[in-house]
């Protein structure tokens, strides 16, 4: 949903059925699906399976259960399927420079970090702390609560309220990232895409300045710059 409001067509692919997806949905699994029709999208976002890193299965990694840790093979797709990607996942997954996301980014009263690997310019972000948790055993979660959406939670219609998502059950709210996350990666994403197809408009940029990672939005206000002086000059 968060890219869909970033302006994106969304396509989402699993390997299980989702009935409550909103947008087009491709039962299929997501790297034999990538490698056959990614070239199809201008961007793509993975959300690998977390078990092999997260908090509440180490207990389970702990007792000898084998979880396959799929980042790097992820990775490794995206990088060859050539087109801007996202991979999400948990604290603990092995994601390079990934830019850290939380509910109270958001002003959310939902405690969910996540982190995000991008293969395009983020802006630094520093992270305000979560909500305080308000979590007691045994307690329902009330309104005003700050949620931590895991396991057989209470109250699943305010946790859907808070989180921005109001058509999930509560076994899908446990797995989902908050929309106003994607949302607003969606937005540097479609200014990416922007900047490099206004870059595609002048051939006159020599190639090297396309092999070298740089903050493309300086260089296009270098450039409009220079223009300016240039038509300047011409007029002089």
């Amino acid at each position: 949903m968060g890219y869909h409001r970033a302006g994106f067509d969304v396509t989402g692919v699993d390997i299980e059925p989702q009935p409550h997806y909103p947008f087009a949905f491709v039962q299929s699994d997501a790297l034999d699906y990538l490698s056959t029709h990614g070239h199809i999208f201008d961007a793509v976002h993975t959300s690998p399976p977390c078990q092999a890193y997260s908090i509440a299965n180490q207990q389970w990694r702990k007792a000898g259960k084998d979880y396959p840790d799929m980042v790097e093979p992820t990775r490794q797709a995206l990088k060859a399927n050539g087109k801007p990607y996202i991979i999400e996942n948990v604290p603990g997954a092995p994601l390079i420079n990934p830019i850290v996301l939380n509910g109270g980014i958001f002003s959310l009263k939902v405690r969910r970090v996540r982190l995000f690997e991008c293969s395009f310019y983020l802006p630094f972000i520093l992270l305000p702390n979560d909500a305080p948790s308000t979590f007691r055993m045994g307690r329902p979660i009330k309104e005003g609560d700050a949620i931590t959406p895991v396991g057989h939670f209470s109250n699943v219609p305010y946790a859907r309220k808070e989180m921005r998502i109001d058509w999930m059950t509560r076994a899908e709210l446990t797995q989902a990232i908050p929309p106003p996350y994607t949302e607003w990666i969606g937005k540097q994403l479609m200014n990416h895409l922007k900047d490099n197809q206004l870059l595609d408009t002048f051939p006159i940029i020599p190639e090297i300045f396309r092999s070298v990672q740089i903050n493309k939005k300086n260089l296009l206000t270098q450039l409009s710059n220079t223009l300016a002086e240039f038509h300047g000059l011409a007029r002089g």
